[in-house]
């Protein structure tokens, strides 16, 4: 496994210091885990921990995400990590189409590791709650900076505005 950079988008102007990196590999149970690496904490605000729970909303504060699709339809799976410890699990049957039906099969785990100055997000995602074709991913982030102002990061964007539910953005191949 490596880490692989993202990228702030042009629309949006990260603060000083914030580097952002995350890997993907696969669990020998056929699920994935996800580790985020953030540099420069100290200019963003940073949930505080709470219960391990589903919420929903988490893209309005600092939190993680990652987009998970195959390529057999235009279905995909979305997950949000705070470093509170919260979550939240999304099936859409197309671009931003929710399938509001959908139930998470089992609660995830966020655990969270910091110093001040560099916080890790770890997340293993059960083979169940994946798409069962998943071939790739889109790894991304949303940082709330401490003036209230938010930043896009990903992979790779693809559009003029932030929006990380474009498929030309799950780049990633899973391992």
């Amino acid at each position: 496994m490596s880490f692989h950079a993202l990228h702030c988008h042009a629309a949006s102007k990260p603060p000083a210091g914030l580097v952002v990196a995350a890997e993907v590999g696969r669990l020998a149970t056929g699920g994935l885990r996800l580790h985020y690496r953030i540099f420069g904490i100290d200019a963003l605000r940073i949930p505080a921990r709470r219960p391990a729970m589903p919420v929903d909303g988490l893209w309005r504060h600092t939190c993680c995400e990652a987009f998970v699709a195959g390529d057999t339809d235009s279905s995909y799976h979305e997950f949000n990590f705070s470093p509170s410890g919260c979550w939240a699990a999304y099936r859409f049957t197309d671009t931003r189409q929710r399938d509001e039906n959908w139930q998470i099969p089992q609660p995830l785990r966020v655990d969270r590791m910091d110093d001040g100055r560099m916080l890790h997000l770890v997340v293993e995602l059960p083979a169940g709650v994946l798409p069962p074709d998943a071939t790739r991913i889109g790894l991304t982030m949303v940082a709330e900076h401490a003036d209230g102002e938010l930043s896009y990061w990903a992979l790779r964007h693809t559009a003029e505005r932030p929006d990380f539910h474009l498929r030309d953005s799950f780049m990633l191949p899973l391992p």
